[in-house]
């Protein structure tokens, strides 16, 4: 299984890798610091260097535990040594975005009870889903604002990982509606926005609240009987 670089260290921008499997233009890797499309964030783009030619890494998937990236062109075979490198203007945004959905989940929980039914996290614009009963335009303003203030703050972010057992005994870790994924979870890493917010979480994350920059709110939507959609985005 490829060595998932990404959870130790997201500010890792380059590496070496060694070519474990090729089908066309999809190749898996010994480790990989390309986060693969999942929990709602978009994957990483970048490129492959072997054999003094580059290769585009366009899309990057996890199937059964295992990380497939394709890229441009065929022309890889396995064992060779390749540099990896990613688009990192895209993925600081996007673990600008992310920290930004948790702490915007973490506030709305807080306040409001909700939990997340769905979201997407894009580069340029993101949306989170929400089941909660009352829908309140004026709710979301004042949680925007919130969530800057403690941007301004610049409250440190913490990765940990904790046993299943020790995870279950906090029941709020678990911000999503459907909680069918805990079944599957041995460990489970935890995102700490310290003091605000903590979430089991997959993805990519800033160290502080700070790197966000400004967070603001986009276009709201009554998606019916307890569906609220709200989209955002963070600050070039």
């Amino acid at each position: 299984m490829t060595k998932m670089l990404y959870l130790e260290d997201s500010y890792l921008k380059t590496c070496t890798a060694v070519i474990t499997a090729v089908q066309g233009t999809v190749i898996t890797l010994d480790k990989t610091l390309f986060y693969p499309v999942g929990g709602g964030q978009a994957c990483d783009t970048g490129t492959l260097l072997a054999n003094n030619t580059l290769y585009k890494v366009i899309s990057v998937q996890k199937v059964s535990g295992e990380i497939y990236h394709q890229v441009d062109r065929e022309g890889l075979d396995v064992g060779d040594q390749v540099t990896c490198t990613l688009n990192w203007d895209r993925r600081h945004r996007l673990m600008r975005s992310h920290t930004a959905a948790h702490l915007l989940a973490g506030l709305l929980s807080k306040h409001l009870g909700a939990q997340i039914t769905g979201n997407q996290l894009e580069p340029d614009k993101s949306r989170m889903d929400f089941s909660l009963e009352t829908y309140s335009p004026e709710a979301f303003s004042n949680t925007f604002r919130e969530a800057n203030k403690l941007i301004k703050e610049n409250i440190p972010v913490k990765v940990s990982t904790l046993t299943k057992e020790e995870a279950l005994q906090d029941t709020t870790l678990f911000k999503l509606a459907n909680k069918q994924y805990i079944e599957h979870l041995q460990d489970v890493r935890v995102v700490d926005i310290v003091g605000v917010d903590r979430q089991a979480d997959g993805g990519t994350h800033v160290k502080s609240l700070g790197e966000i920059g400004l967070l603001v709110m986009g276009k709201l939507d009554n998606k019916g009987k307890n569906n609220r959609r709200i989209y955002f985005s963070v600050s070039p």
